[in-house]
């Protein structure tokens, strides 16, 4: 989707100058246009809350305390932002007041790489769901509608179908059958990027042969199984907005 008419305002919450010059940077040369608010402490950060924040990150090193006064604060917001916790690479998952986490960035490309993805939150994703099981359109279509991220859906039944919606709408995410009538997952992959478009993709199966998971990852795609559940979607959707987790707890 064009990010032409899209802007984000991203607080960072960090005691640590250095992680808010990063972040910084990044805002300035990222694709998706954004303003940075910068806070050092939890006081500052709920103070400048009222700046219509609409992505909050926080930095795990301001301590269980601060974190949650800035969460308390971001949900009584009249637009209350969404809000994730930065930790670092080797920091497992657990119990965590965001409604997200993520890996704190180190370098430059990484900052940037995420300020792009979890800006995605706060956007309407242009999803494609391609499979020639109504039901199976169905099941991906209400489980999109289910998560608490923005989606405008559409469905195809057929490969050549999909590749001409592709002509007319840039779509951000495809989720794709590998076995179809007329063209296959993949060569409807390879016909959408042909139309020089690069959204991301899902190929989705029942088949037992672990060669299309190769296949498919060989290919840049997400891989899913089925039958597959509400959560084996959120993960991939975790992966697309940059996140490790989402809070099961929020909706």
């Amino acid at each position: 989707m064009s990010d032409d008419l899209f802007s984000v305002q991203v607080m960072v919450a960090s005691a640590l100058p250095g992680d808010r010059d990063l972040l910084r940077k990044a805002v300035a040369t990222a694709r998706t246009p954004a303003e940075l608010v910068e806070a050092e402490n939890a006081e500052i950060g709920i103070r400048l809350l009222a700046a219509n924040v609409d992505l909050l990150l926080i930095d795990a090193a301001l301590g269980d305390r601060a974190i949650a006064q800035m969460v308390a604060a971001a949900r009584e917001a009249t637009k209350p932002p969404f809000t994730v916790l930065l930790t670092e690479p080797n920091k497992t998952t657990g119990a965590f007041p965001t409604d997200a986490i993520a890996t704190k960035p180190v370098q430059f490309l990484d900052a940037k790489r995420f300020l792009e993805n979890v800006s995605r939150v706060r956007r309407t994703c242009r999803a494609l769901v391609l499979d020639d099981s109504s039901t199976m359109r169905s099941i991906v279509r209400k489980t999109l509608a289910a998560t608490r991220f923005p989606f405008d859906v559409s469905e195809a039944a057929q490969g050549g179908e999909a590749i001409e919606l592709a002509c007319n709408v840039d779509f951000d995410i495809v989720f794709v059958d590998y076995n179809l009538p007329g063209f296959s997952g993949l060569e409807t992959m390879a016909e959408i990027r042909r139309l020089k478009r690069d959204p991301a993709f899902v190929l989705i199966t029942s088949t037992q042969d672990p060669a299309v998971e190769m296949r498919a990852r060989s290919n840049g795609a997400a891989f899913l199984k089925k039958p597959f559940f509400p959560a084996d979607i959120e993960a991939i959707l975790c992966n697309y907005y940059g996140l490790r987790a989402l809070n099961p707890q929020r909706t």
